[in-house]
This record gives C-alpha cells, structure tokens and sequence, in this order.
C-alpha cells in the first residue's frame, strides 16, 4: 500500500473509488471468501481510526476477511477491534517492494531512490524461439492455483479467474503452447501472483515476466509493487536484481476470522 501525497492524488482516489464501490459491494457477497473480502488501512490518528471502525459498518466483521496496510502501529488497534467483534485474528508481516519507475514518481525523498537509473531496467534475456510472450486467459486460473501458495480451492481458483478477467497479466508460453510462466495482479492493484512451471525453473523466466508487466504498468499510469514473504529468498534474489526498493515500513496483512 503506498501513501498518496498531495490532494490532487487524494481526488484521483476518490473518483476511482465511487466509480468502482457498487461493484466491488456486489462481489463481497461470500462470508467466507477472504480473497475478496479485502480492505486497506492508513491512518494518521489511530484513536480516530479505532473509534470510526468501531462506530461503522464500514468492515463486514461476520465475514472472513483480510485487512492490509504499511502500517504495523495499526496492530494494536485491529486486535482489540476483533475482540470486541469476536474475531479471531492472525497477523503477518512481510516486505513491500515498489518497482523502480514508481518509487521514482511516488517516494522521490527515499534515499535508494536518488541512486536510481533513469529509464527502465532491460528484461532479463530469454530463449525468444522456446517462450513467447503473451497474456493470460481465464481457463489458465486452475494453472495458477495450483502452484499459488494462498491457492488450492474453489474459491481461490474463482478469485484467480476474476483477476485475469479484471486486470493486465503477462505469461511466457512454453513450447506446448501453455503458460511456463505468469504474473498476475489482484483487486489491490499488487502484482501478486507469479510463478514458474518446476521444469522451467532457471532460465530467467519470471524475472522478464515481471519486468515486462512492470513496464507496462508505468505506461498505464499504474503504481508497481508487490510483498514476500522474509523467507523466500528467491523472490528477494529477484526483486534485488531488478532494482526494486523495500520499503522501510514493510506490509501487514490481518486475517480474520469470526469465533
């Protein structure tokens, strides 16, 4: 989750968000798919925070849901939000990297964004006759199910189909002519979900993917980020080579759970 800066980004947010509320409504509609039910936190006043959240319906808490935000202080107030809710909560902490080109725009006062090159970083050289590029298509979501960590189920695999449908995804097309390996982003605009086939492995394949959708992101005018886990430290390797920045405050997600 990246912190707007300045009123006019403030007033983008807010267009984009009444443009889209009635429909993001209508697709929180499973209790107990925690895919969709999703919301971001920031807050400067975590007394206000922890008063307006108590006060409103703005969380469904009879739902399963998740909570994320930058913000590691607003643990405090989820926890006791949930057990005057009757909530079970579990709460991870992992690193948040921006693509180049956004913490350039976004976070110009960082200081690993002052040692930036300008322009963008080349995808990483790929076997062009073996791996085309292309995007992926509704039918390859049990593909990324079931190589998706959070993945595995109906609901999982519903939420992937949504995604591809929903947003821009990049895949490299192995010689059978399917996906040997792709980059998707979900609801909160993250690039989320990225893999490579175990028999591809190697070759430098998510790496281009991710610079390629990476790129394409800026062009729309799209933030670029993505989290991981502390201990997967090939993606770390990955986000290192291609020049992405940690950020210092890190992602927080809180999964929720009625008792």
């Amino acid at each position: 989750m990246l912190q707007l800066q300045g009123p006019h980004l403030l007033k983008m947010l807010e267009k984009s968000l009444r443009t889209s509320l009635p429909e993001s409504l209508k697709e929180m509609a499973d209790d107990f798919d925690h895919y969709t039910n999703t919301y971001q936190i920031f807050s400067k006043d975590l007394k206000n925070c922890q008063e307006s959240l108590t006060t409103s319906d703005v969380i469904n808490w009879k739902q399963h849901l998740q909570i994320q935000s930058s913000q590691s202080s607003l643990n405090e107030v989820i926890q006791n939000l949930a057990a005057a809710k009757f909530v079970k909560v579990e709460h991870t902490q992992c690193i948040l990297y921006v693509m180049p080109e956004t913490a350039r725009k976004l976070l110009p006062s960082l200081p690993e964004t002052k040692n930036l090159p300008v322009g963008y970083g080349a995808p990483k050289a790929i076997n062009e006759e073996m791996f085309k590029l292309s995007s992926m298509d509704p039918t390859h979501a049990a593909l990324v199910n079931k190589f998706w960590h959070f993945g595995g189920n109906k609901r999982s695999q519903r939420f992937i189909e949504r995604c591809i449908r929903a947003f821009p995804t990049f895949c490299l097309l192995g010689p059978e002519g399917t996906p040997a390996s792709w980059s998707l982003m979900d609801q909160t605009g993250e690039i989320r979900m990225g893999a490579t086939l175990p028999e591809y492995r190697g070759h430098g394949l998510i790496s281009h993917t991710l610079a390629v959708h990476t790129r394409a992101l800026d062009q729309l005018g799209v933030p670029a980020y993505n989290h991981t886990d502390k201990t997967n430290k090939i993606i770390r390797r990955i986000s290192d080579n291609l020049r992405h920045i940690a950020i210092p405050r890190g992602w927080n997600q809180w999964n929720c759970v009625p008792l």
